[in-house]
């Protein structure tokens, strides 16, 4: 093997990195075990206790100098579906940011074309809002140019005047729709940090104007529905000079020190809702002292100072200079800010905000406590409306700032609030977190105004941004949503668990039962292989959904493959008298080509899938993807690394690449397989006509919400229930709008589907329609149901899922189609491939109506996509490896036609065929029994697709060359005359010996 050093270090470096990753996942789960300990009392786990031991060593050392929150971002965590959560799909509505930039203007045509544009968006969800607007407004406003509703002093700092094109408002309205999207971003993403979960993600949806929020273990989501959707809330607000400020914090830590030490005589449980983390932070010296320390305005500080001993204020303020705490100690302000002492000590008019970035002093990050000035109506001096604009720029000495432009009327209150407040600060307030808090050096006239500080040109970026979140409303729109109960996600682990071992250990025993100490060895691959991917998803920070196990699952029974397409090499040149070593040699290298193919194929479907894929399916598509990758370095040279150590310098060594009974099974086959094509066709030609025609006596394909919008809910009662007995009870109060009802998993519960309100995406309808359900439910007020998990998908992303799910099916195709061209040399090979490939996506497709009729109906949705592109990569691996074998008896014996060596391919690689076929099919089998309700959709179609891919390799791609390039072939070499006598099914077979 060459570069067999350079293939040791990387495997090294990689095992090295992985194991470094996974030990991360150990010590998390250690922690969140001792979480458990913690809040365990007589036998029940006290959520909110156990919660407070993680926030308490969130930002604390749990291993070495690596604290829980860095362990947490190193881990393989869990998804929703998992671990139970909320997954919400947010869009960001362009209407109203159009509309603000327009001056809100009233103009018949402009409003009809915002109108007109809103409704076109429904069917054209792939086409830019602003485009759509364009088009509208040109049919109905007689030739005027936009410029006469934009050129307003809004518009003046985007250079648009009355002579402006109407591609260059366009051009300028795109720009702030992006711009609001990255704004609404920002403030999501510090929304998010509100929730208090671990590992929340947040995520810019490609080429839309839509965000993905994930927030595990949340338990209120009308809660996270109404933070999210809120508009953001820009202010404006004196602050407190500290002087002013340390009377009421010293008076406050006085009282805390007296209930601290009243409390030290009661079980030493009592003592953490106050102190929590704040011992760590230790100051030896009072509050007072430290409040004179950061002001020089603290002599009433001061003079008190000698009358304290440190408390527990005292030991939380630790940061250089200023009024703030470390990081790891948020949570214990948090709480002493929300208790009766502080209620009652500090004034209502003073508000400790926290600023929205930390400072970092010495290596340790501190969060600042802004004291602002609150009104007793709590309107604020100044709202976010009154900025025009923010920019970041370079100031004269070359230093990052922001330059801030303020409305008419908005800079008529700013000179005013900038003369009273000289040398004092004014806190820039965005959802309650203060941005920034400059000092006014002097009366600002005119509204503009410049920010400077010690910036980066990234804090100047963000500032700007959030100064402009008051400036344009750009309001957001649920179009997904998931909820899933946390039982929901124990049962999804143990079923994910349970079906991903009874996997790997059907597989190994199949290997080792088959190929003898060979097998072993692709076992000992096989296990590192899984260890790779586990240690790779960590590495990324990717978290583990049920797709995802399922991808591992059929990862696991691909990744064989490779092994079996080498060992079966190995014995047919054992066969041919080669030595063990030069056996080992060229089996490896004959299979290569083969498993290069097959593999580059089945990245390709992993790449589109990731790519046009959200949620589940993009989960999917990366597992599969990395593990193609780990299956190529495990399979091909772990394990060649393996055997060659084994045999090494021992030509009689033991090594075994069959069994007694694997031995001589499909040897010397001789199929006619290629005669019987006729046949094939005529069948797949019934089938697919059958479920075709079925599926529109059913009215139709069973899409699931993906597909056609809606809202579907998972209910459990406390008794067995008839699905279709529930469906009428609740029938009439979804007047009329369509509605599924059955069994999910287990006897007790349902999974309720309606489309009731699909077009409305509002919180309203949300509730609305949940109140019908439950409504529909009172008749089973008995069976206690309980809905335990949630989902909805608007009908504009229903359609895009749609559009995308067509252009990955046309895309893989394209692409496999191209791939194999370049690869083979001849359209005919491509052709034959795409129409197989084709043909098994239809029969999957017509097998779901088919099935329905007997009983198992089941959804077509993301997942169900999933499965189809799978079912299209399997099918590629066999043909590919069939193609491979025909190019190589061609180039071999180039006197042969194809029609020749058609049949001797097909019987070589039959024995490879039916082992792959074997493995995944077990392990697939395995996935519907115990892989949950989730995945028996996809499990279904891979079942199916396994079989009709490996029909189809065999009965479909390679003879429908013969059919076109063969024939040809046989009549030109007729032509030029040859003998061709032998030409036909009943050719020869080729020796061993040519091969």
């Amino acid at each position: 093997m060459r570069n067999k050093g350079l293939i040791i270090a990387l495997t090294v470096v990689v095992t090295a990195l992985c194991a470094y990753f996974l030990f991360f996942t150990y010590v998390s789960r250690g922690v969140q075990q001792k979480a458990v300990a913690y809040a365990t009392r007589n036998g029940k786990i006290d959520e909110t206790a156990r919660q407070h031991y993680l926030d308490s060593v969130w930002r604390a050392p749990v291993f070495g100098p690596f604290t829980y929150r860095e362990v947490r971002q190193s881990e393989l965590g869990l998804g929703l579906d998992l671990k139970g959560g909320m997954h919400v799909t947010l869009e960001v509505s362009p209407v109203e940011i159009v509309r603000a930039m327009s001056g809100n203007s009233k103009d018949p045509a402009f409003n009809k074309s915002l109108a007109d544009a809103q409704e076109a968006q429904k069917t054209n969800s792939s086409t830019p809002f602003t485009a759509l607007f364009a088009q509208a407004w040109q049919q109905n406003a007689a030739g005027r140019p936009l410029a006469s509703i934009f050129a307003n002093t809004t518009n003046k700092s985007r250079n648009i005047d009355i002579n402006s094109s109407n591609e260059k408002v366009i051009g300028a309205i795109d720009k702030e729709v992006e711009e609001a999207i990255d704004r609404s971003f920002n403030i999501l993403r510090t929304r998010v940090d509100k929730f208090g979960v671990n590992q929340p993600s947040i995520q810019r949806v490609k080429g839309t104007g839509r965000l993905q929020i994930e927030l595990p273990g949340v338990d209120n989501p009308d809660r996270v529905r109404k933070l999210l959707q809120g508009q953001a809330k820009l202010e404006f607000w004196e602050v407190w000079n500290q002087n002013e400020v340390a009377p009421y914090l010293v008076a406050l830590d006085k009282q805390l020190q007296a209930k601290q030490t009243a409390a030290k005589a009661a079980p030493a449980a009592a003592t953490t809702d106050t102190t929590a983390t704040a011992a760590a932070a230790g100051d030896s010296t009072s509050l007072a002292a430290q409040l004179a320390k950061k002001t020089k305005a603290g002599k009433a500080g001061a003079d008190t100072a000698a009358a304290n001993t440190p408390g527990v204020l005292a030991k939380l303020f630790t940061m250089p200079g200023r009024l703030g705490v470390n990081l790891r100690d948020t949570s214990a302000m948090n709480k002493i800010l929300r208790s009766p002492e502080a209620k009652a000590t500090l004034p209502p008019t003073l508000a400790l905000l926290w600023s929205l970035k930390p400072t970092t002093i010495d290596k340790q990050e501190y969060l600042e406590l802004v004291p602002v000035r609150k009104t007793r109506d709590g309107v604020p001096p100044m709202g976010g409306e009154v900025v025009s604009d923010a920019r970041a720029d370079l100031g004269q000495n070359g230093q990052p700032e922001v330059l801030m432009n303020m409305t008419p009327s908005g800079a008529r209150k700013w000179q005013k609030m900038t003369a009273a407040n000289i040398g004092k600060q004014i806190a820039m307030v965005l959802d309650d977190y203060v941005c920034s808090a400059p000092v006014v050096q002097g009366e600002i006239s005119g509204g503009g105004t410049s920010i400077t500080g010690s910036f980066q040109v990234e804090d100047t970026d963000d500032l700007a941004n959030q100064l402009k979140a008051g400036k344009l409303p750009a309001p957001t729109r649920i179009v997904e949503e998931a909820v899933v109960g946390p039982s929901l996600g124990k049962e999804a682990i143990n079923q994910g668990l349970y079906s991903s071992l009874a996997g790997v250990v059907i597989i190994m025993l199949f290997m080792a039962f088959y190929y003898g100490r060979a097998g072993i060895v692709a076992d000992i691959a096989l296990l590192f292989n899984i260890f790779l991917i586990l240690g790779v998803l960590a590495q990324f920070g990717t978290a583990l959904t049920l797709p995802g196990i399922a991808g591992l699952i059929l990862v696991m029974g691909t990744s064989v493959d490779a092994n079996v397409l080498i060992f079966e090499r190995i014995r047919e040149e054992l066969d041919h008298g080669l030595s063990l070593p030069d056996a080992i040699n060229k089996g490896y290298s004959r299979a290569f080509s083969a498993i290069f193919d097959s593999n580059v194929t089945t990245m390709l479907i992993a790449v589109i899938l990731g790519f046009f894929g959200t949620g589940p399916v993009q989960n999917f598509a990366i597992t599969l993807g990395i593990g193609v990758l780990t299956s190529f370095l495990s399979a091909v040279f772990v394990s060649r690394l393996i055997i060659e150590w084994m045999v090494k310098g021992n030509e009689n060594h033991p090594m075994t690449f069959s069994t007694v009974i694997s031995r001589n099974l499909f040897k010397n086959l001789n199929f006619d397989i290629v005669g019987k094509r006729k046949l094939a066709y005529t069948f797949s030609t019934l089938f697919i006509v059958a479920g075709f025609v079925l599926m529109f006596v059913q009215g139709g394909p069973n899409l699931g919400v993906d597909f056609k919008g809606g809202r579907a809910y998972v209910v459990d009662f406390n008794k067995t229930m008839v699905a279709s007995d529930v469906a009428d009870k609740i029938r009439p109060v979804f007047e009329g709008a369509g509605l599924e009802v059955k069994q999910y998993g287990s006897p007790d519960r349902l999974r309720i589907t309606t489309g009731y309100l699909a077009e409305d995406e509002s919180v309203a309808a949300d509730k609305k329609v949940v109140a019908a359900l439950n409504k529909g439910l009172e008749a089973y007020s008995a069976d206690a149901p309980v809905i335990k998990s949630t989902s909805k998908v608007g009908a504009t992303i229903a359609d895009d899922i749609k559009r995308t799910s067509v252009l990955s099916l046309g895309l893989t195709l394209l692409g496999i189609f191209v791939y194999v061209l370049f690869r083979f040399e001849k359209w005919q090979y491509s052709m034959a491939a795409v129409v197989a490939l084709f043909h098994d996506a239809l029969l999957v497709i017509a097998a779901f109506p088919i099935a329905r009729l007997f009983g198992l109906n089941y959804e077509m949705d993301q997942i169900f996509v999933a499965a189809l592109l799978t079912v299209i990569g399997f099918s590629m691996n066999d043909t590919v490896v069939i193609y491979d074998r025909i190019r190589e008896y061609l180039r071999e014996n180039p006197k042969l036609t194809f029609a020749q060596v058609v049949n001797p391919a097909l019987n070589s690689t039959f024995s490879r065929t039916m082992i792959t076929f074997t493995t995944v099919f077990l392990v697939v089998f395995v996935m519907y029994v115990f892989g949950g309700e989730t995945l028996r959709s996809f499990s279904f179609a891979m079942i199916i697709g396994i079989i009709f891919g490996t029909y189809s390799s065999l009965f479909i791609a390679t003879p429908i060359i013969l059919d076109t390039y063969g024939k040809k072939e046989e009549r030109e070499r007729r032509a030029a005359g040859e003998d061709l006598s032998n030409v036909g099914t009943d050719a020869p077979k080729l020796s061993q010996a040519n091969v």
